[in-house]
């Protein structure tokens, strides 16, 4: 099974389905993993109910920061706002599919770290995780 989602993530590392910035936006945010280098850009946009519509990523990393980015924009459009700012580290690692270590969790969990400080409309992202 873990062959499943480990190719899962190197195609959508290879082929992402939401790569781009989506100008204009209703939210947007961008950060980094100092660590390894990951940068990740979220742009969102929103209906008048505060339901996502539309969402992209832009940025560079390793595969695992670009699948999990891409995965879970996936996952968030048609989502509430409110229902993304209590998604946790745990749906994004029920997303990738594998057991990561702490090194490739901090990779895997940028994206959910960047567009959460983006729906919150923090001046720089902190852990809200």
């Amino acid at each position: 099974m873990d062959d499943l989602y480990r190719e899962l993530i190197i195609e959508r590392n290879r082929s992402p389905h939401f790569r781009g910035e989506l100008e204009p936006n209703d939210y947007t945010f961008q950060d980094e993993n100092p660590l390894c280098g990951d940068n990740i850009r979220i742009d969102v946009r929103t209906d008048d109910a505060g339901f996502i519509t539309e969402a992209a990523f832009s940025g560079h990393g390793c595969a695992i920061s670009q699948a999990s980015s891409d995965l879970l924009i996936e996952s968030v459009i048609g989502k509430s706002v409110e229902d993304v700012k209590k998604m946790t580290k745990e749906d994004v690692l029920d997303l990738l599919g594998i057991e990561l270590g702490p090194v490739r969790l901090k990779c895997a969990l940028l994206p959910l770290k960047v567009i959460k400080a983006g729906l919150y409309g923090m001046g720089e992202a902190t852990d809200t995780l």
